[in-house]
C-alpha cells in the first residue's frame, strides 16, 4: 500500500483497537481518569457511555493496562449471555474453577468464595463488560446480585459498564432500577473536537513511523472534522483512505479533494462536505 511512499513502518490509521495509538484526547483522558478514581473509591458499578466509534473498547484496553499488580480485572467482550453462563464466563475470567452442574445458587456462593480470598491476599477484582447495552435483563439482575457480595469493609467486585447509548434505555426500565441506583460513577465519551483532530492525525502518524512534513494541512483537517463530527473510528477510515488517494496521485500531502472522494466513499460520513464541495 501507501507504506514506502510516506516512509512508515505500520498502518497508521488501522480501526482495531490498539493501546500503543492511543492518543490522550479530552474526553478520553477524562474518562480513564473517572474510571481510576471510581475503583480507587471502591465503588460497586462504574458506567461508561459513547457512540459508535469512539473508542469505548480502547478507553477498556487503557484501563486493563492501567491496573497494577493489586488488582485482578475480568474482561467480557460479548456479554449477550444468560445469567448462569455470565457467571461461569467471570469465572473462567479469573481463573476460578466451577462445577459447571452447580445450580445458580451455588454457583453464586463458590464465586462469594473466591472473591472473598482476592479480598484475604489484599487484591480488588474489576469486571469490565464490553458491548454492555447487549445485555439481557436478567443477566442484568444476575450483575446486581454479584454487586451485594461485599465485607463490612468493600465491594468484592467492581463491575465497569462500557456500552452505546442503548444502555441507558435499558437501565431506565423500572425492572432494574436497583442496579441504575447503584452506579455512582458515570461519563459519557464524545468525540474529538475540531482542534484535536489534527494533532490525532499528527500523534498516529508519529506512532507509525512518519517523520516528514505534515501529511494533512489545515484545510484537509477542517473537512475531515466536519465529515466525521469527531468520531475517532471515522477519522481512522477517511484519514487511510484520503492518504490511499493522495498516494495514488504521487503526493506527499493529502489534498482538500481527497478528503471529499474518501467522505464520498464512506458510510457514516456527513454527506454534506463533499456535496458543498
Amino acid at each position: 500500500m501507501y507504506l514506502e511512499h510516506f516512509g512508515l513502518r505500520e498502518l497508521p490509521f488501522g480501526i482495531t483497537p490498539d493501546t500503543s495509538f492511543a492518543f490522550a484526547g479530552t474526553a478520553h483522558q477524562e474518562a480513564l481518569n473517572t474510571l481510576l478514581l471510581a475503583l480507587r473509591s471502591g465503588e460497586g458499578f462504574i458506567k461508561i457511555t459513547g457512540e459508535v466509534g469512539t473508542g469505548k473498547t480502547l478507553l477498556c484496553r487503557r484501563l486493563l493496562a492501567t491496573l497494577g499488580e493489586g488488582s485482578v480485572s475480568a474482561y467480557l467482550p460479548n456479554p449477550y449471555l444468560e445469567p448462569r453462563t455470565l457467571m461461569l464466563a467471570l469465572a473462567e475470567e479469573l481463573g476460578v474453577e466451577l462445577d459447571k452442574d452447580a445450580d445458580q445458587y451455588h454457583l453464586l456462593k463458590s464465586l462469594n468464595l473466591a472473591l472473598l480470598e482476592f479480598a484475604r491476599q489484599e487484591k480488588s477484582v474489576v469486571l469490565c463488560l464490553d458491548e454492555a447495552q447487549a445485555l439481557p435483563m436478567e443477566s442484568l439482575e444476575s450483575l446486581r446480585l454479584l454487586s451485594n457480595l461485599e465485607t463490612e469493609k468493600r465491594k468484592l467486585l467492581q463491575l465497569v459498564l462500557f456500552g452505546q447509548p442503548e444502555l441507558d434505555q435499558r437501565l431506565a426500565n423500572p425492572s432494574v432500577r436497583q442496579l441504575r441506583q447503584r452506579i455512582s460513577f458515570h461519563y459519557r465519551l464524545t468525540g474529538l473536537k475540531a482542534d484535536e483532530v489534527e494533532l490525532y492525525l499528527a500523534h498516529r502518524l508519529r506512532v507509525a513511523g512518519y517523520r516528514g512534513q505534515p501529511v494533512f494541512p489545515r484545510a484537509a483537517v477542517r473537512l475531515m472534522h466536519r465529515a466525521s463530527k469527531g468520531t475517532p473510528r471515522l477519522v481512522n477510515i477517511l484519514a487511510n483512505k484520503s492518504m490511499l488517494a493522495a498516494y495514488g496521485e504521487g503526493r506527499q500531502e493529502v489534498a482538500r479533494r481527497n478528503v471529499v472522494a474518501a467522505a464520498r466513499d464512506t458510510e457514516g460520513a456527513h454527506l454534506s462536505v463533499w456535496r458543498m464541495w
